[in-house]
Order: structure tokens, then sequence, then C-alpha cells
């Protein structure tokens, strides 16, 4: 079974032009997670869908999961007070969903709306080869790591550098072991699944990602989203 884990439970402060969740605000009408999760919704190999909410707008989500005609939904549940902690909210969901069969968790911001079908499945393969697959893309500025009082101690071989993004999909019962041990060590604070797992020893695979798989945070990113959207309709794209 192939499960989509999407997490919407941030606030979206550093949006600054909205009174609601930066997941909700419409670009040409349509609310940014309903275009993350129509890929998932439509895509074959995807059984489920289960999203970790910010509280107190679960009602409102599942009112535009009924409007958008999504048919793979199968839980909306809170989010934590941490972006781990909603993740391994929605991995409780999807292990409910599952009922105990052998099953791939594909992790997945809801404000990130721009993957793609191919993304999708070369998760799923991944995992099944190489129990990971931490969506990527390659660096196009110099990388550099600065120390006390910004100066530049190492400037990266951007070769071997990389962006992680999302998806970050794992076998379920790996990924809510790793959260478990994260629990039980008090740390409630990893910035994404990738990092949990490397973290507890797991092995990381990645795999290619479109470069305009962007996150939806601030105001310059909707210009950018409404600009990708706008060349997808020119060259055709779906």
């Amino acid at each position: 079974m192939n499960i989509a884990v999407i997490f919407a439970g941030g606030s979206g402060q550093r949006m600054q032009i909205s009174d609601i969740p930066k997941q909700f605000i419409e670009v040409y009408g349509k609310p940014i997670i309903i275009y993350t999760l129509e890929i998932f919704d439509k895509h074959p190999e995807i059984d489920a869908i289960v999203i970790s909410c910010i509280s107190g707008w679960e009602g409102h989500l599942n009112d535009l999961v009924k409007q958008y005609g999504l048919k793979k939904v199968k839980r909306i549940v809170k989010g934590g007070d941490t972006g781990q902690m909603s993740i391994f909210n929605g991995l409780q969901a999807a292990k409910e969903v599952c009922k105990d069969k052998k099953s791939i968790v594909l992790i997945h911001d809801g404000v990130r709306p721009f993957i793609n079908s191919d993304v999708v499945s070369n998760n799923i393969q991944s995992v099944k080869e190489h129990r990971s697959a931490i969506t990527s893309s390659a660096v196009k500025e110099t990388m550099l790591v600065v120390g006390e009082n910004g100066k530049i101690t190492e400037v990266l071989d951007r070769s071997r550098v990389m962006v992680a993004k999302a998806p970050q999909s794992f076998w379920l019962n790996d990924i809510y072991e790793g959260h478990l041990k994260a629990q039980r060590d008090g740390i409630y604070g990893f910035i994404d699944s990738c990092t949990l797992m490397e973290h507890y020893g797991y092995p990381l695979f990645l795999i290619d990602g479109p470069y305009e798989n962007i996150k939806i945070t601030t105001p310059e990113d909707l210009f950018s989203m409404r600009a990708i959207i706008d060349s997808k309709n020119h060259i055709g794209e779906k």
C-alpha cells in the first residue's frame, strides 16, 4: 500500500499578507494545498492520503476535499506543536489506514505544489529498492560555510551539494520507528524526515526532482507560483 502523508500544520507567519494559514491561500481561485493534493489523488499508485492539518482548520479542509472531489483522502488529523509532531500524527493515522499492510509512505509539504507524477513514481520505486527516497534538486548558486563574525570558512563544491526537498519517502514501519526513537530521546525539533532518519542511521537515497519544486512560504514565493503556473499553461502542461 502506498500512502501520502501531507503535513499542513503551519500558520504561515512569514507570509505576512493574509489572516489565513498559507496552505489555504488561493492562487488563481484554488487553495495552494488543493494543487498539492490533486497530484497525489490522481496518481494511480497512490492508495490513500492522510493530512495533518493546523488545529481549528480541519473542518475547512474537509469541506475543500469534498468541494474538489478528492477521493483518496482517508484521514484529516490535527497537527502537532512542531513540524516533527505534525508528521508523527500523520504517520499514526497512516498506520490506522494501512491496517498492518506493508506500506510505503510519501511525506510531503502541503505547500509544495510543483511535483509531478514521475516524482511520485520514482519515490515509490526507490523505497522498494533502497528503503528511502529523498527528493532533491541540484544547487545552482555557490554555497558557503560561514563561521563566527560572518567569516567564510569554506566554499563548497557545488557538484557535490544537493537541496533536500519533498516528498521524503520510507517504509512506514521504518519512519514510524524513527519517530518513536526521537521521542524516547526527548527530541521534537527535527527539521524534516531525512534529518531524523539520518540521525538514527537509516539509509538515505536521493532522487532527482524538478527545480521548481519550491515551498510556498513568503509573498515572493506566491509570485513565483503564479509565474510557474503561467509558464506551464503557456506550454500546455497539465
